[in-house]
């Protein structure tokens, strides 16, 4: 009797951490998209970005250029979950500790593309380029026309991503781990693209 005891409350106790871990994460969890307008973003370049039934829409314009959607605050070390749907052309990205002039950014990219075209791996734009690609067989994972979920996780030096519950890369970076800075959707240049966001979610770690 006094075994079955120990183990009950040992099962007890471990079920209030799971439930107390939850609920914390619920609680530090921040939505950067409210699904009904753009508050708390701001539109860089020409290209369209709009809100239609609860989901977030970006477009190649006329110019056919790049565009960028980006927070008006910045973060350093936080998990980033969100959902996308590629149609057409679908090459975007999610990018990370970035600052823009213009249509001009520099920071680190979370690649979103069509099949075959290194979805999750990282590149620094107007700097080094790509610093990591997923391996060939991970590119199975990403579902084409279909609602993807990606996880970014930035804390301190080390970058991971996620794709529909894979691993794709784990990166470390000191050049990433000096500076904070926005979050950013992109449009690609070259028109006929269109993606679909929703469920854009932030927790801040502590570094």
């Amino acid at each position: 009797m006094i075994y079955m005891k120990r183990s009950f409350l040992k099962f007890v106790l471990g079920a209030a951490l799971v439930l107390g871990t939850s609920s914390t994460f619920a609680q530090k969890a921040q939505s950067l998209f409210n699904g009904k307008n753009l508050d708390g973003w701001k539109i860089h370049g020409t290209e369209k970005w709009y809100v239609e039934k609860g989901e977030l829409i970006c477009e190649s314009g006329p110019d056919k250029e790049y565009g960028y959607l980006a927070t008006d605050n910045k973060y350093q070390n936080f998990e980033l979950t969100l959902q996308f749907k590629q149609e057409a052309d679908g090459n975007s990205g999610v990018f990370f500790h970035s600052s823009l002039e213009g249509t001009k950014v520099a920071g680190w990219q979370a690649e979103v593309a069509p099949p075959n075209m290194h979805t999750g791996g990282i590149y620094e734009s107007y700097g080094r380029g790509w610093l990591i690609k997923p391996e060939a067989e991970k590119e199975k994972y990403l579902k084409m026309g279909e609602w993807n979920t990606m996880k970014i996780r930035v804390n301190g030096d080390q970058v991971t991503t996620w794709l529909n519950g894979h691993e794709m890369i784990t990166l470390k970076d000191e050049k990433i781990g000096a500076i904070d800075g926005q979050i950013a959707l992109q449009i690609h240049s070259g028109g006929g693209i269109k993606v679909k966001w929703k469920n854009i979610k932030l927790v801040p770690l502590k570094g």
